[in-house]
């Protein structure tokens, strides 16, 4: 269980927490407002068991109990969500699968909000990798600012973690981030 995490973010204060059953018409509607960030990942918008796949899909050697999603709320609306999975690919990092933010949340600094307050919680913490579809140049341009080194596109398979890629989806790029571990 993670605890709820305000942000203060330039035009007020957001919080971070974990979803809860309510959360279901607000991560719907945060989905069909990213359907940009969705057709360029998967090459379709986003479908109705997208949400509920949230909660049990695991890239492949992943525990359950180390899956983390969190929404980011601002005044009561849904504008942001986390996915990530500790402990991946190896022990002391963690891999992010998905980092979405509704596009009236893009562009104010909400994103590198929530990254350095994530970061600034994680202890122990060697490692970030995440992934961006190729040509999501806003995506690459977040991960560099951050300090992620991006790779070359890498192909598509069939599978991606526990789940079957869809037909239009193409390879994605990988990023990391090395930390330097704390004093």
């Amino acid at each position: 269980m993670v605890d709820a995490i305000p942000i203060d973010v330039p035009g007020g204060r957001m919080l971070m927490r974990e979803p809860g059953p309510a959360d279901e018409a607000r991560l719907l509607a945060l989905f069909d407002a990213c359907e940009d960030w969705f057709v360029a990942a998967t090459g379709l918008p986003s479908g109705p068991g997208d949400v509920q796949s949230l909660f049990y899909s695991l890239p492949e050697g992943a525990a359950p109990d180390d899956k983390v999603l969190l929404v980011v709320e601002r005044s009561g609306a849904v504008v942001g969500l986390v996915d990530a999975v500790r402990n991946h690919p190896a022990p002391g990092a963690v891999a992010v699968g998905l980092f979405l933010l509704a596009p009236s949340a893009r562009g104010l600094g909400l994103g590198r909000a929530v990254a350095d307050a994530l970061l600034a919680r994680a202890e122990g913490l060697s490692s970030v990798t995440a992934t961006v579809p190729p040509g999501w140049k806003r995506g690459e341009r977040f991960l560099e600012r951050l300090g992620f080194a991006l790779d070359a596109e890498a192909p598509t398979g069939p599978v991606a973690g526990n789940r079957r890629t869809g037909p239009r989806e193409g390879g994605v790029r990988r990023a990391e981030l090395r930390l330097a571990p704390r004093p």
